[in-house]
């Protein structure tokens, strides 16, 4: 039973729709004499779906634990909704729902305790109804008298999710949501994720996964060794670096990448290598990424 089908809307429309600003002002983090993020500046708009995009090490979790105040900025604010973050902010840990890279689910309860002990934290009354409508829209109904232990890795995921939800968030922070899950797992959770987008919510996501990155965000900020590469939507990090990709062995059997503007500029190309085999295809984020860093997301 798909999540995206119109009976579902009364649920969606609950959880969806705000107009709070995400402003993360020169900032940096140094652990001793290590960098994590390195002089990073970022808006993000009420209602953007925004991926954080960079191999493992780049920076993205530090970005993810400053803006929920789990670490403090060595230099530079952050601010959400106006406010500036800090640790003890409570109203702006509020407004917040956050799924962090590792689990955090007590093992030993049911799914449905879980979102019973989220929903008590942040005092909620009608926890039986929210957490009804929750289960439904994760697919979890049939689950919900089930340890969390012997939960699948999607399964898991999901619950992590509703949890995040529980508390009727404006902004939604995820980290690596898909990490380490099947692929079937993995488009479940984009379609939680895409329904989450066409409703307007405030989304940050981090991610390695290129595809996901692609598929999910209305925009990319690609970062490495702690700093901001660029920001823009995928298709025009695409169209930036080129809209078709040619990939072919030079004499000592490296590959070599070249990137069109179309594809009579590639073919064109085509006939001034002396390579008998080459490959064009339509650019993507990967492509992109490597060649600003000179190395694969991984």
């Amino acid at each position: 039973m798909s999540i995206l089908y119109s009976q579902k809307n009364y649920c969606l429309n609950k959880y969806f729709g705000s107009d709070d600003v995400i402003q993360i002002n020169n900032v940096t983090k140094r652990f001793e004499d290590f960098i994590a993020v390195n002089n990073v500046s970022l808006s993000i708009d009420s209602g953007d779906f925004i991926g954080l995009l960079g191999p493992n090490g780049a920076g993205k979790t530090t970005i993810i634990k400053m803006l929920t105040g789990l670490l403090k900025p060595t230099q530079g604010d952050i601010y959400i909704n106006g406010q500036k973050m800090t640790r003890n902010n409570k109203d702006i840990k509020k407004i917040l729902g956050i799924v962090p890279q590792y689990t955090n689910l007590d093992k030993e309860l049911t799914v449905y305790e879980n979102l019973v002990f989220a929903a008590k934290l942040f005092s909620i009354r009608n926890y039986k109804q929210k957490i009804s409508e929750l289960l439904e829209f994760m697919e979890l109904e049939s689950y919900k008298n089930r340890k969390a232990m012997n939960l699948s890795g999607g399964m898991a995921r999901r619950l992590m999710i509703a949890k995040a939800l529980i508390n009727n968030p404006e902004i939604i922070i995820l980290d690596e949501p898909t990490v380490g899950i099947d692929l079937n797992g993995r488009r479940k959770i984009w379609d939680i994720l895409k329904a989450m987008k066409t409703m307007g919510k405030t989304v940050l996501l981090t991610t390695h996964y290129i595809e996901e990155a692609d598929y999910l965000c209305n925009k990319v900020c690609l970062i490495d060794r702690g700093q901001i590469i660029d920001n823009n939507a995928p298709d025009n990090l695409k169209k930036k670096l080129g809209a078709y990709t040619m990939e072919y062995f030079d004499d000592e059997m490296k590959t070599i990448y070249r990137y069109f503007k179309s594809k009579e500029e590639a073919v064109n190309y085509s006939s001034k290598i002396m390579s008998l085999s080459y490959t064009l295809r339509e650019t993507t984020l990967e492509d992109v990424f490597y060649n600003f860093t000179n190395r694969k997301v991984i």
